[in-house]
């Protein structure tokens, strides 16, 4: 919808995502159970589909013009695994719960727990993970700095190594 010659009201409307109109895709990163029950967790798309593929079709995300932005559902114990996204950084925000996230480099892990209103942004080419380590899910915000990124690596140190999303 453009700016300049759309009604004002309309166009403001466009802008809004509402809580009530998100939807759990518990789908969208499905492939990773290939490697374990532990990887299910669902992503809640509200600007761009992030990395999980081609969500375009999707009419209740706005488009993104430079970076994606959805909500993840991780289940008690759930995690996602060491990835890498060589084309933008990428930052989470905790809304609910704790995350552990995961710094690797040279076959090395730094740790640190995240709770609410905890962010961490890692840079482009580094690779990451994260993980639920209590009894309760976690809510947190993912912000991918591309306005359609590039679908994630798996180094050889991941579990997801050779696992593919056919």
């Amino acid at each position: 919808m453009d700016y300049q010659t759309s009604d004002l009201a309309e166009f403001t409307d466009s802008l809004i995502l509402t809580c009530e109109s998100r939807k759990e895709d518990w789908d969208a990163l499905g492939f990773q159970a290939k490697a374990g029950d532990q990887f299910k967790r669902a992503q809640i798309r509200y600007v761009g589909s992030g990395a999980t593929g081609d969500h375009g079709d999707d009419k209740r995300i706005i488009p993104s013009r430079g970076f994606t932005f959805s909500n993840m559902l991780l289940p008690a114990g759930a995690e996602g695994p060491e990835h890498t996204h060589h084309d933008a950084e990428e930052a989470f925000f905790v809304i609910e719960g704790q995350i552990e996230v995961g710094v690797h480099r040279d076959g090395k892990e730094e740790k640190r727990t995240l709770g609410y209103r905890d962010m961490i942004v890692v840079p482009a080419g580094v690779p990451r993970s994260l993980k639920n380590v209590t009894d309760e899910p976690a809510l947190f915000c993912v912000i991918i700095g591309a306005q359609k990124p590039q679908v994630p690596t798996y180094p050889e140190t991941s579990v997801m190594h050779g696992v593919t999303r056919d």
